[in-house]
C-alpha cells in the first residue's frame, strides 16, 4: 500500500442475540487477528445478547478456563439506514447522531439466528453495504433445517429421514404427541431432535429411549418454535468446504475432513465440539480418490442448490448403502458462516488445500468488495 493510501474499513461484526454468541466472539476474534493492519482498519462491531450493537475493543474474544466470551457493553452504534451513508452512528442519550466511520464492507460472524439466518443481510442489503457470505435467501434457508432438506432433495441430493412437528391442521407445534407411532416406527431409534433453526449443537439431544423423548422436545423447544425429529443416519462424519472462485465460474471445493469421536463418545455435541477433548479431526479425511471426488461434487451441487456465495461448509455422513454396497453420501446441513477460529474444520480444510488462514480472509473480504 503506498504512503498515505486510506486502509480498507472492515466492520466486524459478533455476538449477537443466538445461543451460538459466545462461539461467534470467538471465530470473530480470529478473523481480526488475521486481518493485515497495514491493509484493513478494522472496526469491531459487538452484538449484546439483547440485540444493542456497540463498538467493542476487540479483546476477550476466546475460550479462557472454560469461561465462555460475551459482549456486554460499549458505546452504542447503529448502521446508517440510507445505503448513501454507508457507516455506523454513535447513539448516545440526549444527543444527535453523528457519524462515527465509514465502512467498506462488513465482515459477519454471527452464527445462529439473528445473523447467519437471513435477518442481518437483509439489514445489510437496505444499508448498501457490500458483506461476506450468502444473501437473504440462502442464508434463511440453509439455517432452517427443514428447509435445507427439501431444497437440496429437490436437486436429487440425499437427505435422511425427518419428521417436522406439526398438529392436525398442520401448524408448527412442540407437543411431543404429534410425533405419532407410524413416525416413531418409521425413524426408529435413536432419534436426533433438534431446533429446527440452530447450530453448534445447540438444544439437540440424543433419544435412545422413547420415555426421554417429550424431555428432548423442550429442550429444542427451548431454542427454537419448530422441532425437528431426525432419525439417525449410520456413517463418518465428513465435511467439505466450499468458497467462491476468484473472478467467477463453479465454485471451488477444499480437501475433506472427518471428525472421529473418541471412544465413549456417542455424538458430536456441544461440549465435544468446544470443552472437551473428546475428538480427533482428520484433515484431510483419510477417503479413496472417488470419494474424495463424491465429497466435493455433492458439496458443490448443494452450495449453488441454495444459492449460496462466498463460502460454506458441508456436513455429511458417509455410510454404506445395504442394499448395493455401494457408498451412501447423505447431507446433514449447510452451514453459512462456520466456526471461524484457527482451529475450525472450515479454515483447516482450507489450509490443507493450499489457502492459509489469513489468505482466506483476505480472499472473502476482496470477494465481497468485488460484489460490492
Amino acid at each position: 500500500m503506498s504512503a498515505g493510501a486510506r486502509r480498507t474499513r472492515v466492520a466486524v461484526v459478533f455476538g449477537g442475540r443466538s445461543a451460538e454468541h459466545a462461539i461467534s466472539c470467538v471465530s470473530a476474534g480470529s478473523v481480526m487477528a488475521a486481518l493485515d493492519p497495514d491493509r484493513y482498519e478494522v472496526v469491531p462491531v459487538g452484538i449484546t445478547r439483547e440485540g444493542g450493537w456497540v463498538l467493542h475493543d476487540g479483546d476477550r474474544l476466546a475460550i479462557e478456563g472454560g469461561r465462555l466470551p460475551e459482549v456486554t457493553g460499549g458505546t452504542a452504534v447503529s448502521l446508517v439506514g440510507d445505503p448513501a451513508g454507508r457507516g455506523l452512528s454513535v447513539l448516545e442519550p440526549g444527543e444527535a447522531f453523528g457519524r462515527l466511520t465509514d465502512v467498506d464492507v462488513v465482515f459477519p460472524v454471527l452464527h445462529g439466528a439473528y445473523g447467519e439466518d437471513g435477518t442481518v443481510q437483509g439489514l445489510l442489503e437496505m444499508s448498501g453495504l457490500p458483506y461476506v457470505g450468502s444473501g437473504v435467501f440462502a442464508s434463511a434457508a440453509s439455517m432452517d433445517k427443514e428447509f435445507t432438506k427439501k431444497l437440496l432433495t429437490a436437486a436429487g441430493i440425499e437427505q435422511g429421514d425427518h419428521v417436522v412437528l406439526r398438529d392436525a391442521a398442520g401448524a408448527l407445534t412442540t407437543d411431543p404427541a404429534a410425533l405419532t407411532q407410524e413416525h416413531r416406527d418409521r425413524l426408529g431409534l435413536p432419534v436426533f431432535v433438534k431446533p429446527s433453526r440452530a447450530g453448534s449443537s445447540i438444544g439437540i439431544t440424543r433419544v435412545t429411549d422413547w420415555a426421554d423423548f417429550d424431555a428432548a422436545v423442550a429442550t429444542a423447544a427451548a431454542v427454537d418454535t419448530k422441532v425437528v425429529v431426525e432419525a439417525a443416519v449410520a456413517g463418518r462424519e465428513v465435511e467439505c468446504g466450499v468458497l467462491a472462485a476468484v473472478g467467477g465460474g463453479l465454485p471451488e471445493t477444499s480437501l475433506p475432513a472427518e471428525i472421529r469421536l473418541h471412544a465413549g463418545v456417542d455424538w458430536y455435541d456441544f461440549d465435544a465440539k468446544y470443552l472437551d477433548d473428546a475428538v480427533d479431526f482428520d484433515v484431510p479425511a483419510d477417503l479413496t480418490p472417488e470419494q474424495t471426488a463424491a465429497v466435493q461434487e455433492v458439496s458443490r451441487r448443494a452450495y449453488l442448490a441454495l444459492d449460496c456465495r462466498g463460502l460454506a461448509r458441508v456436513d455429511f455422513f458417509l455410510g454404506t448403502d445395504p442394499a448395493t454396497g455401494a457408498d451412501r453420501l447423505v447431507v446433514n446441513e449447510v452451514n453459512t458462516m462456520p466456526g471461524f477460529t484457527p482451529i475450525s474444520m472450515f479454515p483447516r480444510m482450507w489450509a490443507a488445500s493450499g489457502v492459509d488462514y489469513p489468505t482466506l480472509v483476505d480472499r472473502l473480504v476482496a470477494g465481497a468488495l468485488a460484489q460490492g
